[in-house]
């Protein structure tokens, strides 16, 4: 709630404020200059870095790797040109600071820093039993005690030992309903 408090509320004054300041200072049509300017350099700031990253990505894919940063620096790229086609002088500061290869590669290892990575593994993703990609799933106590009763392992065995972890079992059967 704060963040979305500063983004719409607080934001938009400081820029208003910044445009009536700048306005009275160099005159409203210099100023409307500006800030047409700086969307049109940002534009074609954003085609060319959006081109290099994205020959970037392709190049690691074509090579067997996850583009991870380069996706995660793509996202940046886009936030900074939405930045920049936002009409005001802060907003433009920060998406040329998006668009600026040594500053987007801070936000990027910024961003990567704190990324939780999941990992997948031949059943799936790897999770401890009971939980998913949010925590630990609710369950009823009627459906954890047919579990229990279904199986004679114990309560706190681990799924990834159960056959559905990739082990195959290979036999013969007959059905008795067609034997008539």
């Amino acid at each position: 709630m704060p963040f979305l408090f500063l983004l719409f509320i607080i934001v938009p004054i400081i820029e208003i404020t910044i445009l009536i300041n700048v306005g009275e200072a160099i005159g409203a049509w210099y100023t409307v200059a500006l800030v047409l300017l700086s969307a049109f350099i940002g534009v074609n700031m954003l085609r060319y870095q959006g081109i290099s990253t994205l020959a970037r990505a392709q190049q690691r894919m074509q090579s067997g790797e996850m583009p991870g940063q380069e996706m995660i620096e793509g996202l940046v790229l886009a936030v900074g040109g939405a930045l920049l086609v936002t009409p005001g002088f802060v907003t433009d500061a920060v998406g040329f600071c998006c668009l600026i290869p040594f500053t987007r590669q801070a936000f990027v290892r910024g961003v990567m820093a704190r990324a939780k990575v999941v990992t997948m593994n031949q059943a799936g993703f790897s999770q401890h039993s009971g939980s998913g990609p949010f925590g630990a799933q609710p369950q009823s106590h009627d459906s954890n005690f047919e579990h229990q009763t279904r199986s004679d392992r114990s309560p706190f065995h681990n799924d990834q030992d159960s056959p559905r972890a990739g082990d195959v079992f290979e036999g013969d059967f007959t059905r008795d309903d067609e034997k008539k």
